[in-house]
């Protein structure tokens, strides 16, 4: 498929052992902006994606028809679409089952890598409330319908009260951020690549994220991505 042809930059992650202090956000509506990832001054990458209106109905509908939902699966570029059709088992869904596709020939195709880790659920309560830095080298994120993920920009996080650092306290009182205006938030649709711990180089600067709370009777639809061996 590559219909979006993402080309792979080499990884300048690490250069010559310098610590980079600086790691920001890139966001665009194109998607190629997803190969920024390999910029090492750079921890998120944004493609600000809208969905089409036929699949956000789509999407809506699903949700309505089932109360809860979660599938993982080890997926190929080529194996996707029909996996996923399979899991969802709706043929009302099959703009939704070619949207998950492409995004893992997008995945795969920008990390070199044969196959991918997926996992489609519907939240209705967050997943992982604390803020968190994931020890991945690199996950993809999107919320296909609800409040979509938090993040915090690494100048703003204070590491040292991240897991146990916090003492039990709740994020808004661990001293891990300042302001609460600090805290920045996806828009549904929108795909993020999350830099993690495990990315080369980017040891202590893996994004610091959380699931968002979700109001009363509110439902998310979430897919990751992650690497599979």
């Amino acid at each position: 498929m590559n219909s979006l042809n993402l080309a792979h930059p080499p990884n300048d992650n690490s250069v010559n052992g310098r610590e980079v202090e600086i790691r920001g956000v890139i966001k665009s509506g194109e998607p190629r902006v997803l190969t920024n990832i390999y910029r090492e001054d750079t921890n998120i990458v944004v493609w600000q994606r809208k969905l089409s209106g036929t699949l956000r109905q789509s999407v809506d509908d699903f949700l309505k028809a089932n109360t809860n939902f979660e599938t993982s699966m080890t997926v190929t570029p080529q194996s996707a679409l029909l996996s996923v059709s399979e899991a969802l088992g709706d043929t009302d869904q099959s703009e939704l089952s070619e949207n998950i596709t492409e995004l893992v020939d997008m995945f795969c195709c920008l990390f070199e890598i044969k196959r991918a880790g997926l996992r489609l659920a519907i939240l209705d309560r967050a997943m992982c409330p604390k803020f968190h830095a994931d020890k991945v080298p690199c996950r993809l994120v999107t919320t296909f319908q609800g409040v979509a993920t938090e993040w915090l920009p690494h100048q703003a996080v204070n590491r040292s009260k991240l897991g146990v650092g916090s003492q039990g306290k709740p994020d808004h009182e661990s001293g891990l951020y300042q302001n609460h205006h600090d805290i920045q938030q996806l828009n549904c649709g929108d795909v993020g690549l999350l830099k993690g711990e495990l990315w080369e180089g980017n040891e202590n600067a893996g994004l610091v994220h959380r699931s968002p709370s979700l109001p009363d009777s509110e439902r998310r639809l979430l897919l990751t991505l992650d690497f599979s061996h």
